[in-house]
């Protein structure tokens, strides 16, 4: 015997019996799943929404779903929605990839020949094929040296600075030298240059011999004064 099949439900809207059948799911505290027909206005025919209760009275949009894929809770009529689970779309077929079409190797062209110059006639002072290079051509030019100017100055405290002029543009001014410095250029100097610079060295040495000597002085006087003072 062939077991009967039952009969497949063509997608109409929602009857008096399927929204029976939907209420009595949600009493037993499922949430039944509807598909929206082409009338649903706002959604995609096929569709899919959970049913989640109904408003009263039943008339015109009371019943509250949710689409899939969505947070919002929306209302629709029975029109609009279907229990006959709509087929699936059948799947494009893959389109099939190009053929990679090898391009064809081409040999790289043999390398041109190279002229060589024709040899001048060679005049009575010169070799055959040669000819005398021209004066300055190719040449390098070299740029002329500035002049460079270097001045040193002492103070009176025995002080140096030294200043550096360079063409007409002062490239150091009052740059401070160390006087031991100043010494060990005057060695390599001029004897006269060296001689006025070792002047100017001993009247600084003397006169900062004669400060300290008079600072000690102070010092010790003022070291007499602390002790005589009671404790």
């Amino acid at each position: 015997m062939t077991q009967e099949q039952p009969p497949r439900r063509s997608s109409a809207a929602l009857s008096a019996a399927d929204l029976d059948h939907l209420r009595a799911e949600l009493a037993e505290g499922r949430t039944p799943t509807v598909w929206f027909t082409a009338k649903a206005v706002g959604m995609e025919a096929g569709r899919s929404a959970k049913v989640l209760g109904f408003t009263e009275p039943a008339e015109g949009d009371f019943i509250q779903v949710r689409p899939t894929g969505s947070q919002d809770e929306l209302s629709f009529s029975p029109a609009e929605m279907t229990l006959t689970k709509p087929p699936r779309k059948p799947k494009a077929p893959a389109k099939p990839a190009a053929p990679v079409v090898a391009e064809p190797w081409i040999p790289p062209a043999p390398p041109e020949p190279v002229s060589k110059p024709r040899a001048d006639a060679a005049g009575p002072t010169e070799s055959a094929g040669k000819r005398p290079a021209r004066a300055g051509s190719g040449a390098r030019r070299v740029a002329k040296p500035s002049e460079v100017t270097v001045t040193l100055s002492s103070t009176a405290d025995g002080e140096w600075t030294v200043d550096v002029v360079t063409g007409k543009k002062r490239t150091v001014r009052s740059a401070p030298v160390p006087a031991s410095h100043v010494a060990q250029a005057a060695k390599v100097l001029h004897p006269d240059v060296a001689e006025a610079i070792q002047a100017v060295l001993d009247a600084a040495r003397e006169q900062q011999l004669a400060r300290v000597e008079q600072l000690r002085a102070e010092l010790e006087a003022a070291q007499r004064a602390l002790e005589e003072l009671p404790s």
